[in-house]
């Protein structure tokens, strides 16, 4: 007879997910999950496989989520220039009014685990592309609609998008003036006259 589980995978894999952010792969313990899941290793094994497993579902999960997010908020313009102004605005708004920074969690992963392990290199980068096309969406309604230079490259001005979400988030996490981000944003947001 099979053994119902006895906690919800989604919320556990949900606070593995807060634990990996927050500390990375490496300095995060069993012990530290299994006190954050609320469940004991042999649930953890059993459910999710290895760390490593937990920390690929728990990845996924997040990369799903916060490419959702990034859809939602440059839908939420008519203007393809307004969307992705209010999105890298909004981006520093947020960090600079919270409190200490996690960055992002594939960001994170792209810097600690990418370089030496081809999986995370393969997931981090499948998170880049598919968040890439979701600026060149964006991108491309404003050319439809007049709004943007037909004869602009669309992808690979989406791509320079997704290079410049990617370095202002590493940075932003050392806490620099907040003039010398802001400044950063205005020139990455001219590329889009």
């Amino acid at each position: 007879m099979v053994r119902q589980r006895e906690f919800d995978v989604e919320q556990a894999l949900d606070a593995a997910m807060q634990l990996f952010w927050e500390k990375g792969y490496e300095a995060t313990s069993l012990s530290d999950l299994t006190s954050a899941m609320g469940i004991q290793r042999p649930s953890i094994y059993a459910t999710f496989g290895d760390k490593k497993e937990l920390f690929e579902a728990a990845l996924r999960r997040y990369t799903s989520a916060h490419a959702a997010i990034i859809r939602t908020k440059l839908q939420r313009h008519p203007s393809a220039k307004e969307a992705i102004r209010g999105f890298f605005e909004g981006m520093v708004e947020e960090e600079y009014s919270g409190g200490g920074s996690r960055g992002c969690f594939c960001i994170n992963t792209i810097v600690e685990l990418a370089p030496h392990d081809k999986k995370f290199e393969i997931l981090t980068r499948e998170h880049e592309m598919y968040l890439a096309a979701i600026f060149q969406e964006t991108l491309e309604k404003g050319q439809r609609s007049g709004e943007l230079q037909k004869s602009m490259d669309a992808q690979a001005l989406a791509q320079t998008l997704v290079v410049s979400l990617i370095g202002l988030t590493v940075m932003m996490k050392a806490r620099p003036e907040r003039s010398f981000v802001d400044q950063s944003v205005q020139v990455i947001l001219s590329l889009l006259h």
